[in-house]
């Protein structure tokens, strides 16, 4: 970019007036032409070279595959690397995940209960929790606990947090270092950054086979599914918060003589305290959302429940687990949220005094190289009484001794140790989980009863109309007018880097077998992505023009974000029964939430100055959101296509189990049927390889248009 030397007055990014740059490169009229050509090809080549195979067919690569599959079950046990490292790897966590559910949640024989019950359990949670969180994240944990055992479900949710728990140790574990390394050596970062970046594309079925064939199916594989997924979302932010310190503050404590490891155990790590945690919290929800997920390699949990429900299209039982997954996700959120509040109230307190060392005064003149928050921090630091902290030691010592009654008490009591039967309980027995899934069986009949006729046209209307043409258009083309489309699309959205993803990821695709799986798949997720985006906008222009509406409509969002995938094929699955349309609701209802907040933020940062501006020229209300807010919220609107295209990728797939069919189902079948176990596993390759095209194209679409 030039630049002109002349003076001139420098006007803001929002003070400038939107200039359609796209206008130049004729966007718009390139994808047309795109479109046209496509759809004279289809009309000439229809259902020629689609590349389809059939369900039970299978290929070389698939055959490949299973021989792979083969070789490691049976010479994989003598190999040092299959039998000797993950081995090893696999034995620890199945003795870690045996040893805590024989703590918590199974019986530990000779006894017939665990061997610590659900009196001390939710004891021991809610001094933790109280330690880290505070009182109210207390009483949530407390109540949260209670409500699983009330539902009937306390061995499998104590299951599913002990899968959710070991694997986020062991990202902390992994991750904290990664990420410090990488805010420090710009070398690492740029080498690991692609590699997260694929990490966070893969949609979550596509790691279930690749590790159910090294680790086998059971609850290593659930841990090592759900560590690998929870762990790049850990490292990034890690990476943020160290390099988010300010750079004088880190001055300011080279001159005092820190060394590198003093730097950051006295000055960064405290600092960046509350955004780790932020990271901490991401890395437990990821993890919980796929150790639900993880049922289906055997992984123990609330997630079997659903599974197993969702198979016999129980209603009320899967909707019974799919609550508690819901409560334990919201326990979660809620309490790692507050520790990180508490955590940053307690680094400002004592996290920069901290910087001095022991028996070391911060001379006025090192102070007014802090920032100014800093200062105050530092001076109340060398003030603040040393009494504190051993007042909050002796506070939780005092706290910690009706705990270890209870675990006593726990143990010596059968109706302590394991949870009563409460289902002829005054009151709560209408929240107990036979009397609950019962209650949601007659209502979803009665209900489905009521609304079927409406329901069912309505699926059939939509598939008919909609769904099973564009399929058509993109299945029924042979597949090198579809990679030719896509390419082109790719080069006019995104430029050559893009188009070189696009080519490498259909190269790939085609290697696997399953091109015209992967058009299904395309298909539904296409659909799905712009029903996201239409709704996203509508909600988030009215978000972001009225404050209002945002207090109303953003605890719901922030709600349904924290539900895993698993829950939304519930409801959906209840009124409009198995198929495609069912996947496509699901996959829409779990991506809304991201985009909606994207595009409200987009709209709340358009310039103050500039919407007065316009309103003051006489613009309508129309107008204002056509002509000024939307248009200069772009980037915001191509990042929420981008999310939310990643967001419903990985909800379709999971839509196989409710009769989405193409790549998720071929990823179920993998598991159940030996001889397609090949095919799955190339499957999850193609779903990787789909979303990795999909997201190259975004990000070059952003990166081009989102300016």
């Amino acid at each position: 970019m030039s630049v002109d030397t002349a003076p001139k007055r420098i006007v803001s990014k929002e003070e400038q007036p939107y200039v359609e740059a796209e206008k130049k490169r004729h966007t718009g009229y390139k994808v047309l032409g795109i479109i046209v050509l496509w759809l004279i090809l289809y009309a000439v080549f229809k259902g020629k070279q689609t590349l389809e195979l059939a369900f039970q067919d299978t290929n070389g690569f698939h055959q490949w595959l299973n021989d792979a599959r083969d070789w490691v079950q049976v010479e994989g046990q003598d190999n040092w690397f299959f039998g000797g490292v993950l081995g090893a790897i696999g034995d620890f966590f199945n003795s870690a995940v045996e040893w805590l559910q024989k703590l918590i949640s199974i019986p530990a024989f000779p006894r017939p209960v665990p061997q610590i019950g659900w009196l001390g359990v939710v004891g021991i949670a809610a001094w933790i929790t109280w330690s880290v969180a505070g009182l109210r994240s207390t009483i949530l944990v407390t109540v949260s606990f209670l409500m699983f055992g009330i539902l009937d479900l306390w061995s499998p949710a104590m299951d599913l947090l002990i899968i959710t728990v070991i694997a986020v140790v062991v990202c902390i574990i992994i991750g904290l270092p990664i990420g410090i390394l990488m805010a420090r050596r710009k070398a690492v970062s740029v080498a690991i950054t692609p590699v997260l970046d694929i990490m966070q594309t893969m949609p979550a079925f596509a790691y279930l086979t690749p590790v159910a064939l090294f680790f086998g199916i059971g609850a290593a594989s659930a841990v090592v599914i759900t560590l690998i997924y929870a762990l790049p979302p850990l490292i990034r932010i890690t990476e943020y918060g160290i390099k988010s310190v300010p750079a004088n503050t880190k001055e300011a404590a080279r001159s005092l003589g820190l060394t590198q490891g003093q730097l950051l155990r006295q000055v960064e790590l405290p600092m960046a305290r509350r955004t780790i945690v932020v990271g901490i919290n991401q890395c437990m929800m990821a993890a919980l959302s796929m150790a639900t997920i993880a049922a289906l390699v055997n992984g123990p949990g609330l997630g079997k429940n659903v599974v197993s429900a969702l198979q016999i299209l129980n209603v009320g039982a899967a909707s019974v687990a799919g609550l508690a997954i819901v409560l334990m996700a919201i326990m979660l959120d809620r309490t790692t949220t507050a520790a990180s509040e508490r955590s940053e109230a307690q680094g400002r307190a004592s996290g920069v005094a901290s910087v001095s060392g022991p028996g070391v005064m911060l001379t006025g003149v090192m102070l007014e190289r802090l920032p100014r928050w800093a200062k105050e921090d530092a001076g109340r630091g060398q003030r603040r009484p040393r009494l504190t902290n051993a007042g909050r030691w002796l506070t939780r010592g005092l706290l910690l001794i009706p705990v270890v009654v209870m675990v006593f008490l726990s143990r010596q009591q059968i109706n302590l140790a394991a949870f009563p039967d409460v289902s002829d309980t005054p009151v709560i027995k209408w929240i107990s989980g036979s009397n609950l899934t019962k209650v949601i069986n007659d209502f979803t009949s009665w209900f489905v009863d009521l609304v079927d006729g409406f329901t069912i046209a309505l699926k059939d209307d939509v598939t008919n109309w909609i769904i099973n043409p564009f399929q058509d258009l993109l299945a029924l083309s042979p597949w090198w007018v579809m990679a030719l489309v896509l390419l082109a699309l790719a080069y006019v959205l995104g430029g050559w880097r893009p188009t070189v993803a696009t080519l490498v990821c259909q190269a790939v695709i085609l290697g696997t077998g399953l091109w015209n799986d992967t058009m299904v798949t395309l298909t539904m997720t296409l659909l799905a992505t712009v029903l996201v985006m239409v709704i996203a906008i509508i909600l988030g222009v009215s978000m972001g023009r009225g404050p209002r509406t945002d207090t109303i409509i953003r605890p719901f969002l922030d709600a349904f974000q924290t539900i895993p995938p698993f829950v939304y094929l519930v409801p959906a699955l209840a009124l409009f029964g198995v198929g495609r349309f069912t996947a496509i609701l699901a996959a829409t209802a779990y991506a809304v939430p991201i985009a909606t907040k994207l595009v409200a933020d987009g709209i709340r940062g358009v310039s103050p100055t500039t919407v007065e501006a316009v309103r003051s020229a006489g613009s309508t209300k129309w107008q204002m959101i056509s002509k000024v807010q939307l248009p200069m919220s772009r980037e915001a609107l191509v990042l929420a296509t981008n999310q939310g295209l990643l967001y419903v990728l990985s909800m379709v797939v999971i839509g196989g189990l409710v009769g989405g069919g193409s790549l998720g189902y071929l990823v179920v079948s993998g598991f159940s049927q030996t001889q397609l176990f090949g095919k799955g596993l190339a499957a999850g390759i193609a779903i990787t390889a789909l979303g990795v095209m999909l997201d190259r194209i975004a990000r070059g679409a952003a990166a081009r248009y989102g300016r």
